[in-house]
């Protein structure tokens, strides 16, 4: 099993920043993906950013220009740092892993963190 702990959520104010950190930890022999999904009220869970073993990185156009996704491979982490953050970034976030350990390839998600911007 691998567990997955989320942290770094919280309120912010239009154009403020926020860092997001989701660390994996247990029955990992090598992760593959490591990446970022919101759902806000009413809406489905949408990819908003996603980096690969191999370095590269994907992510939705509405966050293209604010957000950046980075992993710490030594680490078994990924992190989402926020810049100019809008009303509509408003969701929860979940951390998602594709990785093997000893049950083989599966996909965990992270128990999610709330991510508010209001003034």
């Amino acid at each position: 099993q691998v567990q997955l702990v989320e942290s770094g959520g919280g309120l912010v104010q239009p154009g403020g920043s926020l860092r997001l950190s989701c660390a994996a930890s247990g029955s990992i022999f090598s992760i593959n993906t490591m990446g970022w999904y919101r759902q806000a009220p009413g809406k489905q869970r949408e990819l908003v950013a996603v980096a690969l073993s191999g370095g590269s990185t994907n992510s939705a156009d509405s966050v293209k220009g604010r957000f950046t996704i980075s992993r710490d491979n030594a680490k078994n982490t990924v992190y989402l740092q926020m810049n100019s953050l809008k009303p509509e970034d408003t969701a929860v976030y979940y951390c998602n892993v594709f990785s093997r350990g000893a049950e083989g390839w599966r996909t965990y998600w992270g128990q999610g963190t709330q991510v508010t911007v209001s003034s």
